[in-house]
């Protein structure tokens, strides 16, 4: 397998068509788990999930800052002081403060000790990401189904180019069969003509049913993520029926149904983490910084050039307590609880609606299988009517319209054996999605 991808990689690349590739189903779906871009998308939803767990952890964790000013003072504001204080009794003195020059740098240091938020947060990190991790094998179990459905559809345009084929090496012989009688003056012009007509028609149903090969491998190419320029071939296979109706529904193995818990689950972190707006919080806050001031830039200056520096620090818990906020926290959690009603009523939903998936998937294979049983005995029985009535014919014992008519039945069969061949492959996947159990295609080919 891992040699296949490093050739269908250089295909890709090299954007021309190559030698043939065989694909069995494995392989297809492997392909298409590798490049799909679908698979790819849900990849990345899960590095984004932990990126964003990273940032609801950061808030529990310390947060550094750091912050550094020059300010110069071209005009230091004045005050106005009792002259009592310098002896100046009666009068009153204008004193500027300050220097024209100032600088400061600051670290600051805040951590939090309680917020019932992010620690809320922080429970919901975990179902977060095993949301999106349910959300990758859920994309993963949709593309096995997609290209599953696709390569048993190219399955489906190969028989029934088996079948045109089959029809007209029939159909040609009688053309020569009619032939021989109208040279020997023992059958019309009519008839000659009307079996030409036939294998003409037989001959552009063959071209249709090679356009039809080309566009089914060309939408199996698309679902797999394979350049549509390189050329494939499936191999030989028993299209015949492996699975047989089961009726032990183990419904809780669905993804889906996992994922829509784990939608309700978040759903009610959030309305948990809306709840927390009524508790208070708590965060210690420590600051530490230098300032200098002076005549003179403080940058690169000291007492020497007039400047003086002095550090600073201070420590403090800063406290918040909701009081009241005209009831937007309650409006907001009733808004959650009203989503979270509503994705169990869509759990609810889904839940019958698998139940009835996989009671029409039993259905439907066993009447497939009714099908495709009495569509064998018609395949057998139109052939030996096609063989009697073409001896028959040969000796005038049967008209060309019956002759005719023989043949078109026994090609209705052959098609219709095939159809209902593909029908309970389709049933199939139905059945395993149901279950659940869609991985298994890639484990055991159908």
């Amino acid at each position: 397998m891992k040699r296949l991808s490093i050739c269908l990689m250089l295909i890709s690349s090299l954007g021309f068509a190559q030698e043939s590739v065989e694909l069995n189903l494995q392989d297809a779906i492997n392909h298409a788990l590798q490049y799909k871009a679908a698979v790819e998308k849900a990849r990345l939803d899960l590095e984004n999930a932990d990126a964003q767990i990273a940032e609801v952890r950061a808030n529990a964790l310390p947060n550094i800052s750091g912050s550094a000013s020059t300010t110069y003072n071209p005009l230091l504001q004045e005050n106005v002081l009792p002259g009592d204080i310098f002896g100046m009794p009666g009068e009153t003195v204008s004193v500027a403060f300050g220097q024209e020059w100032t600088s400061n740098a600051n670290v600051q240091l805040s951590q939090t000790i309680f917020n019932h938020a992010v620690f809320t947060g922080l429970k919901a990190a975990k179902s977060t990401k095993e949301f999106y991790e349910l959300n990758a094998e859920l994309t993963e179990e949709e593309v096995i189904e997609k290209v599953a459905t696709a390569y048993f559809q190219v399955f489906q345009a190969q028989q029934s180019l088996e079948n045109v084929d089959s029809n007209l090496e029939l159909t040609a012989e009688t053309v020569e069969i009619v032939k021989g009688l109208y040279d020997n003056g023992l059958a019309k012009k009519i008839d000659y003509d009307r079996s030409r007509v036939a294998l003409n028609n037989l001959q552009s149903n063959k071209q249709q049913a090679i356009n039809s090969i080309q566009l089914t491998k060309n939408a199996l190419k698309f679902m797999i993520g394979m350049a549509i320029n390189q050329d494939i071939s499936l191999p030989e296979q028993n299209f015949e029926p492996t699975i047989l109706p089961s009726r032990n529904l183990e419904i809780g193995e669905r993804t889906e149904l996992q994922l829509l818990n784990k939608q309700i689950e978040l759903l009610q972190w959030q309305k948990k983490a809306t709840q927390a707006e009524y508790y208070p919080s708590a965060s210690l806050v420590a600051n530490y910084g230098w300032l200098g001031q002076g005549e003179k830039i403080p940058v690169w200056n000291g007492e020497d050039q007039g400047v003086f520096w002095s550090d600073l620090a201070a420590v403090g818990v800063n406290i918040q307590i909701p009081i009241f906020n005209g009831g937007a926290t309650r409006a907001r959690a009733r808004q959650n609880q009203a989503e979270i009603d509503k994705a169990r009523a869509d759990f609810e939903e889904t839940q019958l609606a698998m139940e009835l998936s996989y009671r029409n998937a039993i259905s439907q294979l066993e009447n497939s299988l009714i099908t495709i049983r009495n569509q064998e005995e018609n395949v057998e029985l139109a052939q030996e009517v096609m063989e009697d009535t073409q001896n028959n014919y040969s000796l005038g014992l049967a008209s060309l319209t019956d002759l005719l008519d023989a043949e078109r039945e026994l090609s209705n069969s052959k098609n219709n054996l095939t159809n209902a061949r593909l029908d309970y492959k389709l049933a199939e996947i139905e059945l395993l999605k149901s279950q659940g159990k869609l991985k298994t295609l890639n484990e055991n080919n159908l």
